[in-house]
């Protein structure tokens, strides 16, 4: 765990899952000691039963979205556990076109602990990484020499060794090579390896996340 950097998430390139993903837009969280059910019942999820693998889950939203008329307001969120650093992790997969996860369920879901998201908001180049401890949010960025959080620079020396450039003129690398730093850093969080098999083989929980309710 401690010496992963992004060339152990070079398989994303070849990736059909992280292909779909960046098109359609997707959030993954990671949530320490929260089993799948309570972290579904947290976001407020409708219990949809179970699949397996994630293609089981992307037939699942695409049917949402083609009884919606392509409304990303609502999603299916998937749920598992992973093991990781200290414990069982869930892991919670949605392809949500970057409604992407409240920070509200975020708060709750680390009060006592940590989860760790990233997301794209699919076709546009939006993509976000947060990491939150104890119900607040330490470190979050688009870029990462812009950081923001109550700590923005905590993971500074991290960041570096997966193979981060933190300096105002390290330029664009490409979508695939930003995000494998990001899994890269990802893990290191959580210590949990994400690979497309085990996306593929999982028994996911579902939950339907409705529509915000409007604000008044």
């Amino acid at each position: 765990m401690t010496s992963v950097t992004a060339h152990d998430y070079a398989w994303m390139r070849s990736s059909q899952f992280f292909r779909y993903a960046l098109e359609a837009g997707y959030t993954l969280t990671l949530v320490r000691g929260v089993a799948p059910g309570e972290v579904l019942r947290v976001m407020e999820a409708e219990p949809q039963g179970t699949c397996t693998g994630v293609d089981a889950l992307i037939e699942q939203q695409e049917e949402l979205f083609e009884a919606t008329d392509y409304s990303y307001e609502s999603f299916i969120a998937g749920a598992f556990t992973v093991p990781g650093a200290g414990g069982d992790w869930t892991l919670v997969l949605h392809f949500d076109g970057g409604v992407a996860m409240q920070p509200r369920f975020l708060e709750a879901l680390s009060a006592g602990g940590r989860a760790v998201v990233h997301s794209s908001n699919g076709g546009k180049p939006i993509h976000l990484f947060h990491w939150y401890e104890g119900g607040n949010l330490r470190t979050s960025f688009e870029g990462p020499t812009a950081r923001n959080g109550s700590t923005p620079d905590a993971l500074n020396s991290v960041m570096r060794e997966v193979g981060f450039h933190l300096s105002d003129d390290a330029g664009y690398t490409g979508v695939y090579v930003e995000k494998a730093l990001v899994l890269a850093l990802a893990e290191r969080l959580t210590g949990v390896r994400l690979t497309e098999e085990l996306l593929h083989d999982a028994e996911y929980q579902l939950g339907h996340v409705p529509d915000e309710p409007a604000e008044e």
